[in-house]
């Protein structure tokens, strides 16, 4: 008889251990009542003063809160005042399409002043911020000694200035102050948008109407000419930037067609480029919800697909080499393609290279006259050496004068903002435009920091097959020994560094599911050597909740929504700070607390693991935690290294170099280095696998040896060949 289980057995240690994780927060628990990341409390007194009868700033913010349990009819005419709580009301209940649109538009509601907008905005931690002009720099050289220097004195420093420009606290202003149409309204109703996010609350009135959003305390005197501006935005991931792009993009098509004699017609409006094929399908999806009625048309670039005209002569070549690409695919001879049409789309979402080797035609690239918006989303990438030719090509292809440029990502270095503003400046000289667009910075919280509202933690495992042994404690949490693993229950993403890496991973983890939840089938594997059509049911499943753990390299870490994800399991360190932001940032989405990001470091990943323990702290800082209570210790920060800028770039472009796939040779004794597998096998299993790879290598040695001796003592082999 065990003591222990007598003694235990009034406890009852599973009920408390299940009453406690049904009272955890978790991000796949429920819908989050509120999307917004910041709402700090600011005085009344900060600002301008206001007067006794004007609405308080932040009212309708501040009022979110009390308010989560109501659903408010933003978009209903029949009530004056929209910001009046209402009981819930069923779907019959609900106004119809048709009654909204043909309802004529609201009458516009009073403008914010100068002290509303600040508060408003330094409570959301909003920073907006007018780049320079285009104009060149103006140098003085002061001679100082023999040789003239330039003093910094003496040189005009590019000036930034910061601007408030009116906020949208609730999505009812998008149809009275901004006017966008009411079909877009209702279908915004019907998805479930109340409040908007930073992102959403500061950049849309710039996109959708500049001159509204800079009416009342501005005097920047910038759009007289053109209402059309550039804009970069740096938000936190999860915080809605897609919908923030989306809704000017489709209003602009919209507000189009309205003008339009050809009611039906369709006309390449807006390119929407993305880094990969699952970001690009889940913007479409997103574009189709939001236009739906609308009569817009969204196309997603596919391979071979046509959106420019050409020749004849280019016609057939590019439908011949179609043809033989089909062949060396699938095998077949014999039939042939016609050329398809050119596709017809108000809007086009698309990869870098689908749409480049589209437009390209020899070494030049055809003009698209028509595209008046280009959206790069995750621009950071787009714009990295890795797609910049792409980007840059497609850029260049966009000829008309009124395009407007806009930039999204949740990091965004100082290089790449220089790299836009210069593009923009060359585009307005190459063209010979008569006036210089300007561009305007939004930037929400911190820049380049993780999202506050999720834990962090960094936990040394020594070796790999440690990692291995602590993400197995994660599936298993009873196992668990230790308190410094957390608790994570699926579904949850594991990044590797390399495809192989995460191949090996998925098959050492495909049986650590027991049958009775599902087996095998409850664990995947996404990587970009898997076919699209795979790579589409792997996405299904697990956006359904058949899989829940997914298996994946950086393929994943970048703009994909899952908003259902408990947590994310670095197995791997990232290349970089900015990768760890994003892989971290598919859990917590839409300001959904309770979200886990576990990073495992072993020895070769200490003079790497200081970027991302500084992103950490910061996050922490921002979340308001106490240092007592934070996961990364100054002590801890102080002890690391720091790496030089050639590691960081060797680091960003290769990873670290003991888990890149396959046997290198070292180039000073040319003996192999083995790389670090993951694997469970025994050493005396490795070392019988050894031992007969040997062999089998000894044996082809010792024939080939035998061979040249013969060879050398004039012997002839079994073939003497044939005489001439």
């Amino acid at each position: 008889m065990d003591i222990l289980k007598l003694l235990s057995r009034s406890t009852n240690p599973t009920n408390k251990a299940s009453s406690a994780s049904n009272t955890t927060k978790l991000p796949s628990s429920g819908v989050s009542a509120n999307p917004q990341l910041f709402h700090d409390a600011t005085s009344e007194t900060r600002g301008k003063k206001r007067k006794r009868g004007d609405r308080k700033a932040g009212a309708q913010v501040g009022q979110n809160e009390e308010d989560d349990g109501d659903v408010i009819d933003f978009f209903s005419t029949k009530s004056a005042n929209p910001i009046v709580p209402t009981t819930k009301k069923s779907k019959a209940d609900a106004p119809s399409k048709s009654a909204s649109v043909e309802s004529p538009a609201p009458k516009p509601t009073k403008l914010l002043d100068e002290g509303e907008c600040k508060q408003i905005l330094r409570s959301h931690r909003l920073k907006v911020t007018l780049l320079p002009s285009n104009d060149p720099i103006i140098e003085k050289k002061v001679k100082k000694s023999k040789k003239n220097k330039v003093s910094k004195k003496d040189v005009k420093k590019p000036e930034f200035t910061q601007i408030y420009p009116q906020p949208l606290t609730t999505f009812s202003d998008l149809r009275s102050k901004y006017g966008i149409s009411g079909r877009m309204a209702d279908n915004l109703a019907q998805q479930g948008y109340k409040i908007p996010t930073e992102v959403q609350m500061g950049g849309l009135p710039l996109l959708l109407q500049p001159k509204v959003a800079l009416s009342e305390g501005s005097d920047l005197g910038i759009f007289d000419t053109s209402e059309n501006i550039n804009l970069l935005s740096v938000a936190p991931t999860g915080s809605g930037k897609t919908l923030a792009f989306l809704i000017p993009v489709v209003n602009e098509v919209v507000q189009r067609r309205r003008k339009s004699e050809e009611k039906g017609g369709h006309c390449l409006d807006a390119i929407i480029v993305a880094p990969t094929k699952e970001l690009a399908s889940q913007i479409v999806n997103e574009a189709k919800k939001l236009s739906l009625g609308t009569g817009i048309k969204v196309v997603g670039m596919k391979k071979g697909m046509k959106i420019v005209e050409s020749e004849h002569s280019e016609d057939t070549d590019s439908s011949s080499e179609s043809e033989e690409e089909d062949e060396d695919e699938n095998g077949k001879t014999g039939k042939k393609t016609s050329a398809q049409p050119v596709a017809k789309a108000d809007i086009l979402v698309t990869t870098p290279g689908l749409l480049l080797s589209a437009v390209t035609v020899g070494s030049e690239h055809t003009p698209l006259p028509t595209v008046k918006t280009l959206v790069l989303d995750e621009a950071d990438v787009l714009l990295d050496p890795l797609f910049r030719e792409q980007t840059l090509g497609i850029w260049d292809s966009c000829v008309n004068p009124d395009l407007r440029v806009t930039l999204w990502s949740a990091t965004m270095g100082s290089n790449i903002e220089s790299l836009a503003s210069s593009t923009i400046q060359a585009r307005q000289q190459r063209l010979q435009l008569p006036t210089s667009a300007r561009t305007i910075r939004l930037v929400v919280g911190l820049k380049d920091s993780a999202i506050p509202n999720i834990t962090h933690k960094l936990i040394y495992a020594a070796t790999e097959p440690g990692k291995l042994l602590a993400l197995r404690q994660l599936l298993h949490p009873t196992a668990r020994s230790t308190s410094n693993i957390p608790s994570l229950r699926p579904p949850f993403l594991v990044f590797t560094q390399t495809i192989p890496r995460a191949i090996a991973l998925h098959s050492e983890l495909l049986y650590d599911i027991p049958a009775e939840a599902g087996g095998s089938s409850r664990i995947a594997v996404l990587h970009s050597s898997l076919s699209d059509s795979v790579r589409d049911s792997v996405m299904t499943r697990f956006r359904n909740g058949e899989v829940w753990i997914l298996i994946t390299t950086d393929i994943l870490s970048r703009g994909v929504d899952f908003r259902g994800i408990n947590g994310v399991v670095n197995y791997d360190v990232p290349n970089s700070g900015a990768a760890y932001i994003h892989r971290v940032g598919r859990t917590g989405r839409a300001g959904r607390d309770g979200g886990v990001a576990v990073t495992f470091y072993t020895k070769e990943d200490i003079p790497y693991v200081k970027a991302i323990a500084n992103i950490i702290s910061a996050s922490e800082k921002q979340a308001g935690l106490e240092p007592s209570e934070a996961s990364v210790q100054k002590w801890f920060l102080d002890a690391l290294p720091t790496p030089t800028k050639e590691e960081k770039k060797r680091l960003k472009k290769h990873g670290v170099e003991a888990r890149r796939a396959g046997l290198e040779k070292d180039e000073k004794d040319g003996k192999g280095k083995k790389k670090m597998l993951i694997s469970t096998k025994s050493g005396y299993e490795r070392r019988l696998e050894h031992n007969r790879k040997g062999a089998i290598q000894g044996s082809k040695r010792r024939v080939l040896a035998q061979a040249e001796e013969r060879v050398d003592k004039g012997e002839e082999s079994e073939w003497g060949g044939i005489d001439g």
